[in-house]
């Protein structure tokens, strides 16, 4: 009896410690939704998808696009081939992209309010793309 007493009182403490912890309702916050394909007939897509996006962009390995006020972006290449896009649509949004080997492709979309996503490619022929929605 004893330790049930002492389990309800710690998961009471509990309940009120993370009541009182939780940010307000209205705080803003943010969610990220990373894809990567799954075999080449995907990484094709993906690749022709993010390759037209920079030719309408003007871009030949890299592009920067922010819309928007206090936005930060930074995207470090090393080696040859890569391919790195952020695009961020909205306030406050932080985003990195490293890619370091060869023929690497990655977008990072951003949109909303305060999102942050900092994506590393490291090695050879990694393809992927990032969208991020903060509020």
């Amino acid at each position: 009896m004893k330790l049930i007493a002492r389990l309800f009182a710690a998961s009471l403490a509990l309940t009120f410690l993370a009541g009182t912890l939780a940010p307000p309702a209205e705080a803003g916050g943010s969610v990220a939704i990373t894809v990567k394909p799954k075999n080449k007939k995907e990484v094709r897509a993906m690749r022709m998808g993010l390759g037209v996006f920079a030719l309408v962009k003007g871009a030949q390995n890299g592009h920067i696009s922010q819309n928007g006020v206090g936005n930060i972006a930074g995207l470090a290449q090393g080696g040859s081939g890569n391919l790195g896009m952020i695009v961020q649509e909205g306030d406050d949004h932080s985003a990195t992209l490293n890619q370091q080997g060869n023929n690497n492709a990655h977008g990072i979309f951003q949109f909303g309010k305060g999102s942050d996503v900092n994506v590393d490619q490291v090695g050879d022929g990694e393809t992927g793309m990032t969208v991020g929605f903060g509020w």
